[in-house]
C-alpha cells in the first residue's frame, strides 16, 4: 500500500510541472493569437474591407518550402513565429498584417473568383510587391498605425540580395526607398513629426539609404514626375 502511495506521489510530482508548463505555453499562444486578431481586425474594420479574412498564429519558424500560400488559396493570413519574434510594437504587427491583407484582397479580384490574379501574384510577384507595400501603408494610416513601422519591419526582416534581375522579388533597399517616397508625398506628417527618429532600426534605414534618399531629394527639388531608379 505504502509503495503504491509513493509511486503515485512520484507520478504527480513529475506530471504536475509538465501540465503547468503546457498551460503557460498555451496561455502565451492564446495571448499572441488575441493580439494578432485585434490588430488584424482593426485593419479590416477601419479600411472597410468587405471580404472575409482570418488570421492564424503558427508556431513554426517559417513557411515550409512545399506549402501553398494560404493567403491566396484560403484567404488566411498565417503569422509564423520566426517573423512574429521580430515584431516589437502593434505598429510593426500592423505592418506585417497589412501587407498580407493586400495579398489576400488580390485573390478576391479578377476572373474566376480571383484565381487568375492569385496565379499572377504567385508566379510574378515582383510588380505586385511594390503595389502591396503601398497598399499596406494606406491600410495602416486608415487604421491609425504609423506607416514608418513598415520601413522598420522590412528593414529588420528582409535580407538584401546582390541583385534582383532574375528574382521574383525586388531588392529590399529598392522597396524601402519606394515606401519612403510614397510616405513623403502622401503622408508627410509622419516624417514631419517622426516618432521613429530615435528608433535604432529606423536609424539603420537612414544610414543605409543615403544615396536613394538623395535621389528623392533631387526629384522633389526638380519637381520631376519621373520614376526614380533606386538601387
Amino acid at each position: 500500500m505504502y509503495k503504491k502511495i509513493i509511486v503515485l506521489m512520484a507520478f504527480f510530482a513529475i506530471v504536475t510541472p509538465a501540465f503547468g508548463y503546457d498551460e503557460s505555453v498555451l496561455a502565451k499562444e492564446n495571448s499572441i493569437q488575441t493580439r494578432i486578431d485585434a490588430v488584424g481586425t482593426n485593419l479590416l474594420n477601419y479600411n472597410k474591407i468587405p471580404k472575409r479574412i482570418v488570421f492564424t498564429y503558427d508556431k513554426s519558424e517559417k513557411k515550409k518550402l512545399v506549402s501553398t500560400d494560404k493567403s491566396l488559396t484560403k484567404r488566411q493570413v498565417i503569422v509564423y513565429d520566426g517573423l512574429y519574434q521580430s515584431v516589437q510594437t502593434d505598429d510593426e504587427l500592423a505592418a506585417m498584417l497589412a501587407r498580407e491583407i493586400a495579398t489576400v484582397m488580390k485573390s478576391y479580384s479578377g476572373l474566376w473568383g480571383g484565381m487568375l490574379d492569385s496565379l499572377q501574384v504567385a508566379l510574378g510577384s515582383k510588380k505586385f510587391e511594390m503595389v502591396s507595400d503601398k497598399r499596406a501603408v494606406d491600410y495602416m494610416v486608415s487604421a491609425g498605425y504609423n506607416p514608418l513601422a513598415l520601413i522598420v519591419y522590412i528593414n529588420k526582416t528582409c535580407p538584401q540580395k546582390r541583385f534582383d534581375k532574375i528574382s521574383r522579388h525586388n531588392l529590399t533597399s529598392r522597396r524601402l526607398a519606394h515606401i519612403y517616397e510614397y510616405i513623403t508625398y502622401k503622408y508627410p506628417q509622419y516624417l514631419e513629426n517622426n516618432e521613429y527618429i530615435n528608433n535604432p532600426y529606423y536609424q539603420n534605414f537612414l544610414l543605409t539609404s543615403v544615396d536613394n534618399r538623395r535621389k528623392l531629394e533631387e526629384k522633389i527639388k526638380n519637381k520631376s514626375s519621373k520614376e526614380v531608379d533606386y538601387e
